[in-house]
Order: structure tokens, then sequence, then C-alpha cells
């Protein structure tokens, strides 16, 4: 699946941030913080909130930009929570309605 994949490409560049960190690099800069999770956590929030705000105006350019920066920085959280992307396929993929 197309969406898979690019997710799984996303999944690999935050993964390679965090095991070489780079000033130059946002995702890394994030994961460094000094806040730790905190940061991530707050940029997920903001980002959610922009979503909501451009879904409820019915911006759809600007819904499109937010869902990319939402799920970018959804994933971002999810690695500095130390969860695996593939533990949350596999719960999604469970919860399947066959």
């Amino acid at each position: 699946m197309e969406s898979e994949r690019v997710l799984g490409d996303l999944w690999e560049v935050i993964e390679n941030r965090a095991a070489n960190p780079s000033p130059s690099s946002y995702v890394s800069r994030l994961l460094q913080n000094e806040k730790g999770i905190d940061k991530a956590l707050e940029k997920l929030g903001e980002e959610t909130i922009e979503f909501i705000l451009a879904a409820k105006n019915g911006v759809h350019d600007r819904t499109v930009a937010e869902a990319a920066d939402l799920l970018f920085h959804y994933l971002i959280a999810v690695y500095a929570s130390r969860t695996q992307f593939e533990e949350v396929l596999g719960e999604l993929k469970r919860r399947k309605k066959k």
C-alpha cells in the first residue's frame, strides 16, 4: 500500500535523525530538545489545533497541509514515546473487522 510506504519512509527518516542527530535537522532538534517528549507533544498539540481550524473553516488546501503536518508531528511524538510505528499499525490491523 502506497500510504504505508510513505509513512514507513518517513518513520525511517525520524529513526535516522534520532540516531544521527544534526543541529540542522528539525526532527533532531525536536527529539533532542531539553523539554524531552514534552516538546514533541507540544508541537503535536499545535498541529492538531491548526488542522481542526483549517477543517472547520473548510479551507481545503490548508486542511491538506495541516493534515500532513499533523501526521508528521504525530510520528515524531510516537517515536519520542518510545513506541514503534509497527506496533500502532499492528493495533489498527487487529481492530479491523473482517
